[in-house]
């Protein structure tokens, strides 16, 4: 996953995080670890990363970062609603300034009309209280693909509250 792209995004994101002094810390559902691993791939990271959760099931979700049942059945795993929890619920669970999550449907299969393939929810929190949520609909551009941009545009919300 290491493209020169995410490479800059990531590298900019731990300069600033380090200028700053702000810890963060990931909780990836389709991307199964990719934004922390983008950016555990750059030396000196641990100045920056505090954790990382991936949270594949919604059980990981519920037991790993508090994300209510209710909401879980109420919206779905991949809606603003499970994203937002996820991002709060990592705050809630590490001791860290600034959080993103990530659910969605990367594909092949897995999609419905209502949820197709490509569709993908992002949250970003700070332990200030600001949150950001994203809906990207990629479309079916392939797993890879998907994934990929989901860790570009995880790095960008989290350079923002940063920023």
């Amino acid at each position: 996953m290491s493209d020169q792209q995410t490479q800059n995004a990531a590298t900019a994101l731990l300069d600033l995080c380090k200028a700053k002094k702000l810890m963060v810390v990931t909780a990836e559902s389709c991307t199964g670890g990719l934004v922390a691993g983008a950016l555990t791939d750059i030396a000196g990271s641990s100045a920056v990363v505090e954790r990382g959760f991936v949270t594949y099931t919604n059980a990981a979700k519920q037991q790993m970062l508090g994300v209510p049942a209710e909401t879980l059945k109420a919206h779905g795993e991949v809606s603003r609603e499970a994203a937002e929890a996820m991002a709060k619920g990592a705050l809630a669970h590490a001791p860290a300034d600034l959080a993103v999550a990530i659910t969605g449907v990367a594909g092949p299969g897995g999609g419905s009309a209502a949820k197709p393939v490509g569709l993908v929810h992002f949250a970003a929190a700070s332990r200030e209280g600001k949150l950001i949520h994203r809906e990207r609909r990629f479309g079916d551009i392939g797993r890879t693909e998907v994934r990929r941009r989901s860790v570009l545009e995880a790095l960008a919300m989290l350079t923002e509250l940063a920023s």
